[in-house]
Order: C-alpha cells, then structure tokens, then sequence
C-alpha cells in the first residue's frame, strides 16, 4: 500500500493489483510525475509473481484528462513537450504481459483514451463521457493512434477523431473503445467478476494469449495453422499444461488458483 499522497496508489490483494491514478486536483492529467510513478508501479506488478490481474483506476470524477496542457506550455520554452513519457506508459500498458483491466467511472479525454485503449479490457460507467479534442486545440491524437485504432471501427474513429465530439459509454461500447459499458452502480461488480475470471487462468497461458491476439497473421492458411500448431503443442507440453490437464482430470483446482485461495475444475476450450 503507498503513500494516500501518491499520485499513483498502490493497493495488491487475491493476485489483483490497482493502480489508481490520484490527481483529482488536474483531473489526473498526465503530468510526468504522475507518468514516472504509473510506470514504477506497472513495473512492480510485473516483477510480482503473486500479482496475476492489474487494474488502473482512478480518484475524483474524472478518469483522466489527457496531457497536462500546464505542463506542455511550460515546456515551450525549451522546444519539446512531455509526448514521448505518454507513449512510454502506453506501451508499457500494452505489452504487460498480466492483463490490464480499466475502470472508468467518469470523463476521459485525449491521452486518457490511449490509456484505455492499452489495456486488455476497460470498463465503463455508461454515463461517462469520451471525446478526441486534439483537433479543437490545433493538434492530433498521433501517439495514442497506436493503442487506440486497434480498438475502433473505422468509420467512428475517422468520425470521432475529426469532429472531437463528446460520446457516452454505450457509444464507446459499441465502437470498440471499450469493453463494456454499466450502470454506474454496477462498475465495481463488472470489475470485480472480470478480475475473478482473470486469476483463475495460467500466468504464462495468460500472456501467452496476450501475444497470440496481436500475432501478425501469415498470408498462407497452411503456414499459419502450422506456426499455431507449434506454439500450441509448447503449451501443452509446458509445466503449466500438464498442470491444467492433471487438474481438470482430477477434478480439482489448479496450482495457481488455489495459491489464491479457491476456485473448482475448468474444462478444456
């Protein structure tokens, strides 16, 4: 557990760690300070071997803001701006190798989105807004590009992006942006029960799938299905599958769900 202080919070419990964004004052904008202690705390979720899910989350009403446009202005004098820490944090969120759960209570703008977009699943509260603003201020949402248009259809992101119209959660839902969108009352149950799935699946078959969803696929039906053929017959060799097939045999839980305290036999997919 860190400081209440931090602009980032800690807090680890049943294998899911949170990080919380805590600078409701600039309505979490990412200032390199907050950006520095997100990828420190992302860093030691990875390194945990007890840390199975992580979870960002956030203080206040709003999500995040995006860039901290104080911070960018001050920044002119000297000829750059803070952009680059931003694509930093948003690869790390993408390749982290547990999966990465967003929980959106409220706003979110710009950077925000790409934050979004970086993790595995997001959550939303349906009545929380979103919107691309770049082009509103003289600008263009270029680095988040890379998390975010992976995620939307192609018709709204070229709508979203060049009107910088503001959207709700169900409209986020529908175009890929998010997961799911709930009842704001709901928002920590939908969490909660992602986050309970999550635990109950392998640490290396977990990112292990996590590399599969963004393989490059082969231009040969016949190459690809034989590169997937090998990677799946690694995993049932592995100590991991062995476990998983003894288990579901045996009809008990596997080793890393009872490490956490619970769970019954899974089948196979």
């Amino acid at each position: 557990m860190t400081s209440p202080d931090a602009l980032v919070r800690v807090s680890t419990a049943r294998g899911v760690t949170t990080l919380t964004l805590n600078s409701p004052h600039n309505r979490n904008a990412l200032s390199t300070p907050l950006m520095t202690e997100l990828l420190a705390g992302l860093a030691a979720a990875v390194a945990d071997d007890a840390v199975r899910v992580v979870v960002l989350d956030h203080t206040g009403p709003v999500f995040c803001a995006g860039a901290d446009l104080k911070e960018t202005a001050a920044a002119y004098a000297s000829g750059t701006v803070p952009a680059g820490m931003l694509g930093d944090v948003l690869a790390a969120v993408w390749e982290c190798p547990k999966p990465v759960v967003a929980r959106v209570a409220g706003p979110a703008r710009a950077g925000g989105l790409g934050l979004i977009a970086a993790a595995d699943l997001a959550v939303c509260a349906e009545e929380a807004t979103f919107a691309f603003t770049e082009v509103r201020i003289g600008v263009i949402p270029a680095v988040i590009s890379a998390t975010v248009l992976p995620r939307l259809h192609p018709r709204a992101a070229a709508e979203l992006y060049l009107t910088g119209d503001t959207f709700d959660g169900r409209r986020a839902a529908e175009v890929g942006l998010v997961t799911a969108a709930v009842p704001a009352d709901g928002l920590d149950a939908a969490v909660a029960r992602y986050c309970d799935s999550l635990v109950r699946g392998a640490p290396g078959a977990l990112a292990g799938a996590k590399q599969l969803l963004r393989r490059p696929t082969a231009t040969d039906l016949r190459t690809e299905i034989s590169g997937l053929a090998t990677i799946s017959t690694g995993y049932f060799l592995s100590e991991e599958g062995r476990e998983g097939v003894l288990a579901f045999r045996e009809k008990r839980s596997t080793r890393w769900v009872a490490a956490l305290g619970g769970g019954s036999a899974e089948s196979a997919g």
